[in-house]
Order: C-alpha cells, then structure tokens, then sequence
C-alpha cells in the first residue's frame, strides 16, 4: 500500500497535537473495504496509530487512549 503518511516506514505526523488520516482500500473483488489509516501526535511526542473503518472511529480510540494515558500518569 503506498501512503503519503509514511517516509520508509515512519509516520510523518511529527508536530505534537497534530493529526493525519488517509482512507485506503483492501479486499479483493466484492469484498473491498474502505478502511482509515490514523496517526496522532500526543503533547509530550508519542504516536498513537491505528486502522479503522471510519475516522469517527479512529478519533474515539484515540480519545480512549488519551483518556488511558492520562490515568496512568495521575497514578504517579
């Protein structure tokens, strides 16, 4: 798969607090999908990453992951 959200292998979302997304499709035949690839840049540099069906999605993993994170780092 060719992505413009890749430089050999590493995402290129590299500014804390950014996003990018890109809509992608696989399968063969009848069976193709539409999937989003999502990268998120947290504040403090770490890179959240998923794939998903919508982007909807995709940001609701991550507002759970953010949430997770923040939890984690109150327990400190």
């Amino acid at each position: 798969m060719a992505t413009k959200m890749t430089e050999n292998g590493v995402s290129t979302c590299r500014a804390a607090g950014t996003e990018q997304f890109e809509k992608f499709q696989t399968g063969l035949g009848r069976r193709k999908r539409m999937l989003v690839q999502y990268d998120y840049r947290a504040s403090d540099g770490e890179l959240f990453s998923c794939v998903a069906p919508t982007l909807e999605e995709c940001r609701r993993r991550r507002d759970a992951w953010l949430s997770e994170k923040e939890r984690k780092e109150a327990r400190r």
